[in-house]
């Protein structure tokens, strides 16, 4: 048997729904989007309570709300100890993630010349001193090596432009570094039809942050949301594999209401929100049911379904 009911808290309003332990997203034309084909029936409940889930693989994570991956910014050019993240020893990949690293956060730190779209020179890192999770010094690295870590990035987060006989490379999303302009690095996204799906994916312990304080771009640039779903298989950039909560954005009301959305080649949706943060209508939330799964932004207001 099957209840739906819209319940007020404290002016947010919720959709409570109880579907025998399966939710289905119901159908409704004020929805901009449509999920039925690739998130026909929500399964996310409790990982404690529900470990076969389809998402019971996304554990909470120790990462902030927003912040992504970060970085650890150090004064030194010369470093001994090795960058480029702690996954694989694979002298391709290590290469790839410490490329990830420089181009989004550390470009400035290490006197690069970085134009306004994000592309740099790929001569001027493999002078770089810096050695990659690997082990390898950036300098015994070959041009072919950086071509390779793009194709080989499963989240195709790094492109190559070739101008003038020369090479660049650059992170498509990601930055915090205020050089690079918006409008350069990224193409406007003008209808919610180009973006069905518009989600970002968070942690259960920073759902209380969220609803108090909206979605904060954090040192980055943007907020990021993906427009794929952790049910459609595949790599989805834009969203950490190990997320346990999801918010979709209304992005045909976001944008009526004048939030800048935009897309990168890799297919991430970027907003700067408003003043940095995407931000609901009410700050305080009070009797939460658990658990609890945030689903909606719309209108600035957070539309949840319970299970």
């Amino acid at each position: 048997m099957r209840t739906a009911s819209l319940v007020n808290y404290s002016g947010f309003r919720f959709l409570q729904s109880c579907i025998n332990g399966l939710l289905q997203l119901p159908r409704t034309s004020s929805t901009p989007f449509s999920l039925q084909s690739s998130f026909r029936i929500l399964t996310i409940m409790d990982s404690h309570k529900n470990p076969t889930s389809s998402f019971s693989g996304f554990a909470p994570s120790k990462h902030s709300h927003g912040r992504g991956r970060g970085f650890n910014a150090r004064g030194n050019s010369e470093r001994s100890s090795s960058l480029g993240g702690g996954y694989g020893k694979d002298k391709v990949d290590a290469l790839g993630r410490l490329l990830v690293r420089i181009l989004r956060h550390m470009a400035s730190e290490l006197n690069l010349n970085m134009r306004s779209d994000g592309f740099v020179k790929v001569q001027d890192l493999l002078k770089l001193h810096l050695k990659t999770f690997a082990n390898i010094p950036l300098r015994l690295h070959t041009v072919d090596d950086i071509k390779e870590a793009v194709r080989k990035d499963n989240k195709q987060r790094l492109s190559l432009l070739e101008e003038s006989g020369e090479l660049w490379v650059r992170a498509n999303q990601g930055h915090s570094i205020e050089t690079v302009e918006t409008e350069s690095l990224l193409k406007p996204i003008i209808s919610a039809e180009e973006v069905p799906v518009c989600v970002h994916g968070t942690y259960k312990k920073d759902l209380q942050s969220i609803l108090e304080q909206g979605l904060k771009r954090m040192r980055r640039l943007h907020v990021h949301f993906s427009c794929g779903l952790p049910t459609d298989g595949g790599v989805i950039s834009g969203m950490r594999r190990d997320v346990n909560m999801l918010i979709f954005l209304d992005v045909k009301k976001a944008l009526e209401e004048g939030m800048k959305l935009y897309i990168s080649e890799n297919k991430v949706i970027l907003t700067e929100g408003f003043d940095g943060v995407v931000q609901p209508l009410y700050r305080t939330l009070h009797n939460k049911p658990k658990p609890y799964i945030p689903l909606f932004l719309k209108s600035r207001q957070w539309l949840c379904h319970f299970l």
